[in-house]
């Protein structure tokens, strides 16, 4: 181990968020593991003195694969970041159902697989530090997204449980709950929304709002540098708050959320997004 003698764990590094948080926390002197599906995608990373793995995070025993080799090699783990995402959009009543299998496999039950591995670890050391990054789509839900709205709620809420059941061990899970930050998103949710919407659904009418909110993360985005940059700040603080939100439309959101009767929320959302034009 070198530098500040800590070590972290991230998912889904083969750009964005999970990408610059290897850096920027090697940048700090932890010892980073950083994983992607592709390999190739993340090797350049090794150039800068950071560990790459290989781990589809949906394969069970490339979780035990890639847990054993960081116990073996470090003896523990002091941070596990759950990063890895997947964006599935379209109107709901089009989604196969493997899609949205595919939804919660990479979004929820993928992360709490990584978990069950790590924590019996961290709770015997009493301490250690779960970062689950979550979505403010979780708490506020749009049309065409209900898919990754759904699983980042369920993602949300088992962090928030997580976070009351580890703390007697002295182990600390953060939800993280960004806005629109600038990652190559957009671009995924859109080659997934053109094999999801198909010619005789309902909704092709308006199918400028479908593909408008495929990539509506890409709107404005704050820089992903910047995002990760205030993120590990906050880690590293003395006072972490339970949640970070953080990002454009990350506070924003859920006040909408918290001040709007449902019917008014309903109302303006159907509007944005060409509801009231299928009429």
């Amino acid at each position: 181990m070198t530098g500040n003698g800590k070590n972290v764990l991230i998912t889904g590094c083969s750009s964005g968020i999970g990408r610059t948080l290897a850096l920027e926390f090697q940048q700090r002197g932890y010892r980073v593991w950083a994983t992607a599906r592709n390999l190739q995608s993340i090797q350049d990373l090794a150039d800068k003195n950071i560990q790459v793995l290989a781990l589809d995070v949906t394969s069970e025993p490339q979780i035990q694969d890639v847990v054993q080799r960081i116990l073996s090699s470090d003896g523990h783990l002091d941070m596990l970041v759950n990063n890895a995402g997947y964006g599935s959009m379209g109107p709901l009543i089009d989604l196969p159902g493997e899609e949205l299998e595919q939804q919660f496999a990479t979004n929820v039950f993928a992360p709490m697989s990584l978990i069950r591995a790590l924590a019996p670890d961290m709770c015997a050391r009493k301490q250690g530090t779960i970062v689950n990054i979550g979505s403010v789509s979780g708490v506020l839900f749009t049309p065409f997204s209900g898919s990754y709205c759904a699983s980042k709620a369920a993602f949300n809420t088992l962090s928030d449980v997580l976070r009351m059941e580890l703390k007697p061990f002295g182990v600390r899970v953060v939800t993280v709950q960004p806005g629109a930050v600038q990652s190559r998103f957009a671009a995924n949710a859109s080659q997934v929304l053109q094999q999801v919407m198909k010619p005789d659904s309902l909704y092709m009418p308006i199918e400028k709002s479908v593909r408008d909110r495929a990539s509506a993360s890409q709107n404005n985005p704050t820089p992903v540098d910047r995002f990760c940059r205030d993120l590990v700040n906050q880690l590293e603080s003395g006072r972490v708050p339970n949640i970070i939100r953080l990002a454009h439309g990350s506070l924003a959101f859920p006040l909408l959320k918290a001040l709007l009767p449902t019917t008014v929320l309903e109302k303006i959302l159907g509007r944005m997004f060409g509801l009231d034009r299928l009429k």
